[in-house]
């Protein structure tokens, strides 16, 4: 069982990350220890290990004689974080195609083909929401523990590419809908290398999207508006 001082740790760590993620810390603000611990009610220490492990994880940097501050991410960071998102979610797909769907992927399936038909009734945070909830469930159908355990570490990475601002257009919003469903219906047919396929396109599709992104916000990504869910 955690003690004290840990469970202070792993709640100013979710404090934190939930800040950020909220938009409520700039990239260009320094993480005072002090400061930070002011703003959570808790004291120095804990908001010292808990940078420390976002540190750890990515989500932060320490730059020298500047102080702590929001990892912001470069093309070729974009680049590899897509790069290993292949490798673990093609893998994933494949494995969830041999399995078949859960339960909660065809209900995902029945909202997603409900939100490609009727857009109007949607907000685009509403189809990305539902497309981080089915890319998770991928992970869960490919019954496979350890690929689980290689992914989670690497996820909030990859919530900071998630960050960019989307232009949700009805097309954009139909067109990741389709994608999605594409790798379902693989994954319903127990088509392991359709679904594999699928994924990895899908995949590619989206790292297109957030490096066009990336050129015309000048190579600078700002972080997520908001965290996951998970």
């Amino acid at each position: 069982m955690p003690d004290d001082s840990q469970l202070l740790r792993d709640q100013a760590y979710r404090l934190v990350l939930e800040m950020i993620f909220r938009g409520e810390i700039t990239a260009d603000e320094p993480l005072s220890e002090r400061k930070m611990a002011d703003r959570l009610s808790m004291g120095r220490t804990p908001v010292r290990e808990a940078l420390r492990a976002l540190a750890k994880d990515g989500v932060v940097e320490t730059r020298l004689a500047r102080g702590t501050f929001v990892r912001s991410l470069s093309h070729d960071d974009l680049r590899q974080l897509y790069e290993v998102r292949q490798a673990l979610e093609g893998t994933a797909a494949q494995l969830a195609a041999k399995a078949g769907p859960t339960r909660k992927m065809l209900a995902l399936g029945v909202q997603m083909r409900h939100m490609r038909d009727c857009p109007d009734d949607y907000s685009g945070v509403d189809i990305d929401d539902i497309g981080a909830d089915f890319h998770r469930e991928v992970f869960e159908a490919a019954n496979n523990p350890m690929l689980k355990q290689v992914f989670e570490p690497l996820r909030l990475r990859f919530q900071l590419a998630f960050g960019f601002p989307r232009h949700h257009d009805k097309n954009s919003m139909r067109r990741s809908l389709d994608e999605h469903l594409g790798v379902l219906d693989a994954i319903e047919q127990r088509d392991e290398a359709a679904a594999r396929q699928a994924m990895l396109s899908h995949l590619q599709n989206g790292l297109e999207v957030r490096a066009r992104l990336f050129k015309t916000l000048g190579g600078v990504t700002p972080v997520a508006t908001k965290i996951d869910k998970n």
